[in-house]
C-alpha cells in the first residue's frame, strides 16, 4: 500500500510499504479522509521533541488525525466492526498500570501514539491498523471531512470544558489556528463572548469569516475583564501573559507548546486565585466533539484550506499552500 514516509529532517516521501494485518485485539481501517497538524510539521523538520527523548525516530510514519471503515478484525474482535465508519483515539495506553485502570491511559507512562510515539504507524497511508478499544464510531450525520476533525476538535472540546464557562463569560483565546479556532467554537456554542488573539491579519480576517469579530493583536487588545483565558499559541511569552490577563478567580487553560521553555510566575495564579489547567490529548473529549459535529452545534470543515492527494503532502509539509487553497489553517488527504 501507499503511505508517506518521513526519512530524515525536511525529506518525506511516498513509499510502497506492507499492508497492515489485524492482530488479536485489532482492526484494519481503510483510511478515507487524514489530516496534518503541527506536530506533523515538526517532525517534517526535525523539531519535535520526542525525536530528541528517543520516544520516536526516523523513519516516522505520521497521521493521527483521520477517519475510515473498518475493512477486518483480529482474533477477539467484535465483527459487527466490519464496515463500520469510525475514527480512533491516538493514545494508546497499555491498559494495565494505575493510570490506564483509571481511565487515564493518555497518560500512561508506556503508551505508544498513533503515528507519533513508540514506532506505531500512523493514517497517512491506505490502511492503518489500530486497537477496536480506541474506535469511536461516526453516525452519518458526521460527514469525511469532520470525521477527520475529531481528533483536533476532542483536544478543543477538553480545553473548553476546564475553561468551566458559563453562558455570558467572556473567554480569550491566544492562537488563533486549528486548535484556537475549534476552541473558540465550542466556546461559542456554550454560550461564552469569544475573543482571538493573533499575530497576522489573515488569521484573524479568517477568525471574521467564522463570524469572531472581536479579533486582536496583541497590541491593539483592549482592557476588559477575562473570565478565562486559553492559550492554544506557540509563544513562549504567552503563557505568562494569559495568568496575567485572566481575572482573580478566573481560570487559564493551556494547550498550546512552544519549542522552548515558557516562563510563568506562579504569584500570578497564587495572589489571583486563578486555577490553571493543562491539556494533553483528545482522549476524553472524542465522543464530545463527535456529539457536536453530529448536532450541528459545532462545524470543523470551514477550517480545512484544501484537501489533497497524498503525494502532494511532502510539498505541504515544506510550507507550500496548494493553489485554489482557502484560508483556513488546515489540510485534509483523501486516500
Amino acid at each position: 500500500m501507499r503511505a508517506l514516509v518521513i526519512t530524515a529532517p525536511g525529506r518525506a516521501e511516498v513509499q510502497e510499504v506492507a499492508a497492515p494485518t489485524a492482530s488479536a485485539g485489532e482492526v484494519v481501517v481503510d483510511v478515507q479522509r487524514a489530516g496534518i497538524c503541527g506536530t506533523d510539521i515538526e517532525f517534517f523538520t526535525g523539531e519535535m521533541q520526542y525525536l530528541h527523548s528517543g520516544h520516536a525516530a526516523f523513519p516516522m510514519r505520521i497521521g493521527h488525525e483521520w477517519m475510515g471503515t473498518v475493512s477486518a478484525v483480529g482474533e477477539g474482535v467484535d465483527g459487527g466492526w466490519l464496515g463500520t465508519r469510525v475514527t480512533g483515539d491516538t493514545m494508546l495506553g497499555c491498559g494495565q498500570c494505575r493510570r490506564c485502570l483509571a481511565g487515564r491511559q493518555h497518560v500512561c507512562a508506556f503508551r505508544t501514539e498513533l503515528g507519533i510515539r513508540g514506532g506505531r504507524p500512523g493514517a497517512l497511508a491506505e490502511q492503518v491498523a489500530v486497537p477496536a478499544t480506541s474506535l469511536h464510531r461516526l453516525p452519518d450525520a458526521v460527514d469525511d471531512a469532520a470525521g477527520a476533525m475529531v481528533e483536533p476538535g476532542g483536544n478543543a472540546r477538553r480545553a473548553v470544558d476546564a475553561a468551566e464557562l458559563s453562558p455570558g463569560d467572556r473567554v480569550l483565546v491566544l492562537g488563533p489556528g486549528t486548535i484556537g479556532l475549534l476552541c473558540a467554537l465550542f466556546a461559542r456554542a456554550v454560550g461564552a463572548e469569544v475573543h482571538l488573539v493573533g499575530r497576522s491579519a489573515r488569521s484573524l480576517a479568517f477568525g471574521r469569516e467564522l463570524g469572531f469579530s472581536d479579533g486582536w493583536t496583541e497590541d491593539e487588545l483592549p482592557e476588559l475583564p477575562w473570565d478565562a483565558v486559553i492559550e492554544a499559541s506557540h509563544a513562549p511569552h504567552l503563557p505568562a501573559k494569559a495568568a496575567h490577563l485572566v481575572e482573580p478567580g478566573g481560570r487559564v487553560v493551556y494547550i498550546g507548546l512552544s519549542g522552548t521553555p515558557s516562563l510563568l510566575d506562579t504569584r500570578d495564579l497564587v495572589l489571583a486565585d486563578v486555577t490553571a489547567v493543562g491539556i494533553l490529548s483528545a482522549s476524553p473529549g472524542l465522543a464530545g466533539a463527535i456529539d457536536a459535529y453530529a448536532s450541528g452545534s459545532v462545524d470543523p470543515r470551514p477550517l480545512v484550506a484544501a484537501t489533497v492527494d497524498l503525494a502532494q503532502l511532502p510539498a505541504i509539509l515544506a510550507g507550500e499552500r496548494p493553489p485554489g487553497a482557502g484560508p483556513g489553517p488546515k489540510f485534509h488527504v483523501a486516500i
